[in-house]
């Protein structure tokens, strides 16, 4: 994925924690907040050593990713900032995949109303 749907400025990270529109399972929790400087989605990914070693975190980050990339017209043109829980090891990616988009897509209207 290109660089511009990265957010890596730590700013910019707590900006969308602060907004507090957030939604979350047992796998993960997916904050969200209304970018108003670009005209497409950006997101950052945390992966916390809880998860496991360097490969299995890595692993997770591919998926979620992935995830990003294939859901990217559900994603509109808002900030996402997406926490990996300890138990997302323990799910297939079908499975996650199911739960991110309802997440995602939950998310969006929400924000829609505000």
């Amino acid at each position: 994925m290109k660089k511009e749907f990265r957010i890596k400025k730590n700013k910019e990270i707590e900006q969308v924690l602060n907004n507090k529109k957030s939604m979350g399972n047992e796998y993960f929790r997916l904050f969200i907040y209304k970018n108003r400087e670009t005209s497409h989605f950006r997101y950052a990914i945390s992966v916390g050593k809880k998860i496991g070693n360097a490969v299995v975190r890595n692993k997770i980050k591919r998926r979620l990713r992935m995830l990003f990339l294939t859901y990217s017209k559900e994603a509109l043109t808002y900030d996402y900032f997406l926490i990996a829980k300890p138990k997302i090891n323990e799910i297939k990616y079908q499975e996650l995949e199911i739960l991110f988009l309802r997440t995602i897509k939950k998310l969006s209207k929400q924000g829609e109303k505000q």
